[in-house]
């Protein structure tokens, strides 16, 4: 069985593919169309399909079109209904609806020699929970699907037993706890349906001294649900203009909706437990990117384990519809890992440099020069291996950084462009994080905030956020040998066994994904080192 999953309708177009129940590949179209997110999610562009996903998720398992069994696309158009009966503003969104419903004719148009008749419709929250519980290591667990808009909801609640989900709640539109973030998110003068991380980090910043007025907008309903309705912002603090100075009200007012969110998100999983008695819960939707607020499920719900999707917004939606229509045929495996994009031989990544005419040296251990170069305070730019799926860098597209240097993180935020507020975060051993940090272990992902052990905050203060904790990835040698050999190099030479890791971007473009993007995104940084597989250049060099 030969699926490829399609992700289109809304934002951040991806492409996934699915054979014999084993994931194969996955990517975001913005790796390689260069626009991030792929496109705005306005219904102009719904029509947009992730042709160059598409068609590498293929070339990489050597299909064609003709050869796939089906294209499940992650929203079905006969569930829908018009947006002014959803209680919804979009004048425009009947526009989404024809698009979607003419989706097969457009993907045949795209993938010359695909059968339209071959296009499946997946629902959009059953896609999103697929992406968890089917992906997941855990067969049997609850899932909870949260995020802006799907058909007619927001919200998705159920259960999987040996990979099969029965649906037990769902929260009709207009309410929504994604549209209700994504709302203060353009009202603090960010891009909406974008920056609802900086929202997060920014909450940091704040108390949450308006959280009781929020309660009568945003609250749990006790059976399944919630409500969650348009808030009157500008009642609560003035808006900010894009690129303004944020003042303690703005932070105050995010850090009242962020507490808000998580009461709510809370109260959702002791009702999901108390009707399902699983151990395990399972996240999905682009709320379940919310880190502080999966670690408040870990700390006080009555589940035992959380496991989040890290391609958890709408791009894993690729993903699960995929899943969810290859588990109809025959068991579907778990993922194993996010490094389900591109990569390139050692050759290859050569034949580039060479390309390039750039100095290049190939030292005996890459991981030895790269902790020496950190050690020295030097910024690596670190490309290994196949591209991470989803939003975080996991070791694969890197920058790498000293983590004892406080001035690290302005440094950092400075070299990618971005907002002083935000954090970075540290990779460490996954034998050796619990010696500095308290949560839920071990984080492969980076999807939970953990606090930073006291006796440490001190030693590796630019991975620790304003409120004393970080968020951190764990990393098995098992599964990722080279970055565990330089993290145990640099630790031989500092005595931290900690590294600062934040994505190998500037501000406003997508994570790094092919050689070209990282050799230029070197030529346009103040980056010390980049390291392509066992390959290093040098900033003397390549600029001699």
């Amino acid at each position: 069985m030969r699926v490829l999953g399609i992700n289109a309708l809304f934002h951040d177009p991806a492409a996934a593919l699915v054979i014999d129940g084993q994931i194969v590949a996955a990517a975001e179209e913005e790796r390689f169309s260069r626009r991030k997110h792929g496109k705005r999610p306005v219904p102009f562009s719904a029509w947009e399909l992730p042709e160059l996903s598409a068609r590498w998720c293929l070339e990489q398992a050597g299909l064609r079109p003709a050869d796939l069994d089906a294209v499940a696309y992650s929203y079905d158009p006969t569930l829908a209904r018009p947006a002014e009966q959803l209680g919804l503003d979009d004048p425009f969104d009947h526009l989404r609806q024809d698009y979607a419903r003419r989706a097969p004719a457009f993907l045949a148009e795209a993938l010359p020699g695909l059968d339209p008749e071959k296009v499946r419709f997946v629902a959009h929250h059953v896609a999103h929970a697929a992406s968890a519980g089917q992906a997941s290591p855990y067969p049997d667990c609850a899932v909870l699907v949260l995020d802006g808009r799907g058909e007619c909801g927001s919200h998705l609640g159920g259960r999987y037993v040996d990979r099969e989900l029965t649906v037990l709640a769902a929260q009709e539109l207009p309410d929504s706890l994604g549209l209700f973030y994504e709302d203060l998110t353009e009202h603090l003068g960010f891009l909406r349906s974008s920056d609802e991380f900086k929202v997060m980090a920014l909450a940091s910043y704040g108390t949450p001294r308006f959280k009781d007025r929020l309660r009568e907008y945003v609250h749990a309903d006790g059976a399944g649900g919630f409500r969650a309705r348009t808030v009157p912002w500008a009642s609560l603090v003035p808006g900010r203009e894009p690129g303004a100075s944020w003042s303690r009200e703005h932070a105050d007012v995010a850090a009242s909706a962020q507490a808000c969110l998580e009461d709510v998100m809370l109260e959702l999983a002791g009702w999901l437990h108390g009707r399902t008695g699983e151990d395990v819960l399972t996240l999905a939707g682009g709320v379940a990117l919310n880190c502080v607020a999966n670690t408040r499920l870990h700390r006080e719900s009555p589940f035992r384990r959380i496991w989040v999707q890290p391609a958890a917004g709408d791009a894993g939606t690729a993903l699960g519809a995929a899943l969810h229509v290859a588990n109809e045929k025959e068991p579907v495996a778990a993922m194993e890992s996010a490094a389900l994009g591109r990569g390139w031989s050692d050759e290859e990544l050569r034949g580039w440099l060479e390309r390039a005419a750039v100095a290049y040296e190939e030292p005996e251990d890459i991981a030895e020069t790269v902790a020496e170069e950190l050690s020295r305070d030097g910024v690596v730019a670190w490309f290994q291996g196949r591209a991470e799926f989803g939003p975080r860098a996991l070791g694969h597209r890197s920058l790498l950084a000293h983590p004892g240097r406080a001035e690290n993180l302005e440094r950092l935020n400075a070299v990618k462009g971005r907002e002083e507020f935000r954090p970075v975060a540290p990779m460490v051993l996954e034998e050796r994080a619990a010696e500095l940090f308290d949560g839920p272990l071990p984080s492969p992902y980076m999807l939970f905030v953990h606090e930073v052990a006291e006796e440490w905050r001190e030693r590796i203060p630019a991975v620790v956020h304003v409120d004393g904790t970080a968020r951190i990835q764990t990393v098995g040698a098992a599964d990722e040998p080279l970055v565990a050999r330089m993290l145990g190099a640099f630790e031989r030479r500092t005595g931290l066994p900690v590294v600062v890791n934040t994505s190998l971007n500037t501000a406003g473009r997508p994570m790094v994904d092919d050689p070209r993007d990282a050799l230029e995104c070197f030529g346009s940084a103040p980056v010390d080192l980049l390291v392509l597989g066992p390959f290093a250049v040098r900033r003397a060099k390549a600029r001699s």
